[in-house]
């Protein structure tokens, strides 16, 4: 495995880093959880957008720069050093812009893309329900055939960006009478639309980047179907390979944490504490080994290989790192991890607990780790269901 960057992608990190050096708020953002945060939010990818770091992999004849992979996980790994606010466009670009590549006809690529990438529309992704959070296959939000339109009731949960988005896309039954698997559609909805209720779901820190929304007769055209009608699963599976297509989390991130944990352990004087010391030493190699993982997956997805269900194989790696350190976080600050807190999100406390609470939820969005294990157990090893 060669590790060393092409003068070409030593170029291109050296282009991303003094545009996020010159660019990147000096100071963070307010919560894309609120009304002003999230507009603010939407601004600054109307801004990377201009500056031509949208879209870094898709084809140029969609919009895109059409880089590799390598140069994307470069521009991830500067973004996130740079202190880059969070990506309130990821749904769209990430997930819902490619499968419309594949999926998508040319009346809905013109409609949609160019509003994805500028950071115009933003999307919101509408597959989790009360009852079908890991069990996706178990949802019941209902779309019956009137005409040009399918008319939808049902309910969605812990919809990302649902309070603000401008657009969702959704699973939708369509054939109650079909098994599991089948009689879903994939359908594109516009959340302006006569009937959508978006109730937004107040966390922690008072804010609500999250939302629940019901659907009471809304009619959406059945124009918005993204591949064919019963035939939803498929696109979804598309979809969630789009997701897990490359290490999502950068080493970087983990690395750091570490070397922030050193700094508090020494300020609180816990560096003679062995206890602490040995689970530090201990976060430190899961990050050495999940950034040997993370480059040996680039390098395989540099040669265009596939890689498939051992997707599942990263996104376990991470989100339980980040959960452990987490954990020992706050076993570094004691008493001031519930106790002090400025509300300042410079406040490196108050980063810490932002950190904390997001690693919990790690292990939940985007596949819990037990169903990341099935994966794992049943596609990469070949062991019998259990």
């Amino acid at each position: 495995m060669d590790l060393t960057y092409t003068p070409e992608e030593e170029a291109f990190r050296t282009e991303v880093r003094e545009w996020l050096r010159a660019n990147v708020p000096s100071r963070p953002l307010p919560s894309a959880g609120t009304k002003e945060g999230f507009e603010a939010h939407r601004e600054w990818e109307r801004s990377m957008h201009r500056a031509g770091f949208a879209g870094l992999r898709w084809p140029v004849e969609y919009g895109g720069r059409g880089l590799g992979v390598v140069m994307q996980a470069i521009f991830e790994e500067e973004y996130f050093l740079a202190g880059g606010p969070e990506r309130v466009t990821s749904l769209g670009q990430r997930l819902m812009g490619p499968t419309l590549m594949v999926y998508g006809t040319e009346e809905q690529k013109k409609r949609w893309i160019p509003g994805i990438l500028s950071g115009e529309e933003v999307w919101s992704q509408g597959f989790s329900e009360p009852d079908a959070g890991s069990d996706l296959a178990g949802l019941k939000t209902r779309a019956v055939r009137e005409g040009d339109d399918f008319v939808i009731n049902g309910q969605k949960i812990w919809t990302s960006y649902g309070t603000f988005a401008d657009w969702m896309f959704a699973l939708v039954r369509t054939d109650p009478e079909a098994p599991r698997h089948a009689g879903i559609t994939f359908i594109a909805l516009d959340l302006r639309s006569e009937g959508v209720e978006v109730s937004p779901l107040v966390q922690l820190d008072g804010h609500s980047g999250f939302a629940q929304v019901f659907f009471t007769d809304v009619r959406v055209p059945a124009a918005h179907v993204i591949g064919e009608v019963n035939h939803g699963w498929e696109v979804a599976m598309t979809t969630l390979g789009f997701e897990r297509d490359a290490p999502s989390a950068s080493p970087a991130i983990y690395l750091k944490y570490v070397h922030d944990l050193v700094d508090a352990t020494k300020a609180r004087g816990l560096d003679g504490d062995a206890a602490i010391m040995d689970r530090i030493a201990a976060a430190y190699t899961d990050a050495r080994a999940y950034q040997a993982h993370a480059l040996r997956t680039l390098t395989r997805q540099a040669r265009g290989d596939a890689i498939g269900a051992e997707a599942s194989m990263t996104k376990l790696l991470w989100s339980e790192m980040g959960s452990r350190i987490g954990e020992l976080t706050r076993a570094v600050l004691g008493e001031h991890a519930e106790t002090d807190h400025s509300g300042d999100p410079l406040s490196p406390r108050e980063r810490w607990h932002s950190r904390y609470w997001f690693s919990r939820a790690a292990t939940i969005y985007a596949g819990t780790s037990e169903i990341q294990r099935n994966i794992v157990a049943e596609r990469v090893l070949g062991l019998p269901k259990g």
